[in-house]
């Protein structure tokens, strides 16, 4: 197995590899022509906020042309399946609601198995706090004396009002949740403050830490992997983030691609303590890897 390295990755890019059926350090990527699930990030990855990636569709194409899956598994909680369908539809992908899990999902499961018939206070999006309640949850996002749980989302619609509210109820004996930990989020000019930036503000202010329930904990993973009945070694996740897409997969026990079209960096993996099986590009490289055998 090829280990990442400064030394042989320089030397790749410099000669120039001639098989498109390997990734960016050398490391042949043969086993992904017979996955059959990818679990696919969002932001970053498919997409950059409303622009969507070339190759993102032939790639899309390629999967299903092959007789496998794609599931958009995200830790984004802001936006609801719906939205997110409408999104995607709107960019040219072919998506239906099953062809989605996200953060905001696994957290409503999270709670009714977990906190069943409990009140829950959340400060979070419009869109969040309705996915919550068609659930069967009750929520309520004003300051409240029957909530026993606080929840955290990625709130695209915050205000002081919110901070100081959720502050009131992280004073009380609550259990405190939140949808993911991603520090930052990409957008046109750059990165916006994520779910675990705010969760760090929190903290600074009430001294309290929440319990993240997307990606990396491989709840989101498992649910997928097991509503499809698909084997962990016939998945592969691709993601941008190492902290949270590729910490998925070693917790899950399943195949990760480390794109670099969004967060992690080179030489973020050579310095992270958490190892992709493979590293491209970006998806655009992996479809050409899927489609292109011969040598150049």
């Amino acid at each position: 197995e090829i280990r990442y390295s400064h030394t042989n990755i320089a030397k790749i890019e410099k000669n120039g590899e001639t098989s498109r059926l390997k990734d960016k350090t050398g490391k042949t990527a043969e086993r992904l022509k017979s996955k059959k699930l990818y679990l696919l990030d969002m932001d970053g990855t498919i997409y950059n906020e409303n622009e969507i990636f070339d190759g993102t569709l032939e790639f899309l194409e390629e999967i299903e042309r092959r007789g496998g899956q794609y599931v958009f598994i995200t830790n984004n909680s802001s936006k609801s399946v719906e939205d997110y369908v409408q999104k995607v539809r709107a960019m040219g992908i072919k998506a239906e609601y099953e062809n989605f899990y996200t953060s905001g999902q696994a957290t409503a499961m999270y709670l009714k198995e977990n906190y069943p018939n409990q009140v829950v206070y959340c400060m979070g999006t419009k869109s969040l706090i309705k996915e919550l309640r068609e659930a069967g949850i009750e929520v309520v996002t004003e300051v409240d004396e029957r909530a026993g749980v606080v929840l955290l989302g990625f709130d695209t619609e915050n205000t002081s009002e919110k901070i100081r509210n959720t502050c009131i109820m992280l004073g009380r004996d609550v259990a405190y949740l939140a949808t993911n930990p991603d520090l930052v989020c990409p957008v046109s000019f750059g990165y916006i403050p994520d779910c675990g930036s705010m969760s760090i503000m929190l903290k600074n202010a009430t001294g309290k830490e929440p319990f993240f329930i997307g990606k990396p904990e491989p709840i989101m993973v498992n649910c997928v992997l097991k509503k499809l009945n698909c084997k962990r070694e016939d998945a592969v996740i691709v993601g941008d983030r190492l902290y949270t897409d590729i910490k998925t997969g070693a917790n899950a026990q399943v195949d990760t691609i480390c794109v670099l079209s969004g967060e992690a960096s080179m030489e973020d993996i050579l310095q992270g303590e958490v190892e992709p099986t493979y590293i491209f590009k970006s998806v655009k490289e992996i479809y050409e890897g899927l489609t292109e055998e011969t040598e150049l």
